[in-house]
């Protein structure tokens, strides 16, 4: 049988795997309970990740506006 590496089971994950690889996965995934155990982490990192939200700070939003509006060119009709 193929090794399975974490970088296999992160594609899987994404669905970035061929059907091939998919099926080797998926059979090793019914044997193997360390490799099993690694997948359930990658799938609950994958939806936490999923739920980080970001936004920039407000300082750095008034920075970028007050530059803008330095920077501001007027636009002519032709």
């Amino acid at each position: 049988m193929m090794k399975i590496t974490s970088e296999d089971l992160i594609k899987y994950v994404y669905n970035e795997t061929s059907e091939q690889k998919s099926a080797t996965i998926q059979a090793a995934l019914e044997t193997d309970w360390s490799l099993r155990e690694m997948y359930q982490q990658l799938l609950n990192s994958k939806s936490e990740l999923n739920e980080i939200k970001f936004s920039p700070r407000r300082e750095n939003v008034n920075k970028i506006l007050e530059y803008a509006s330095k920077r501001h060119v007027p636009v002519t009709s032709h």
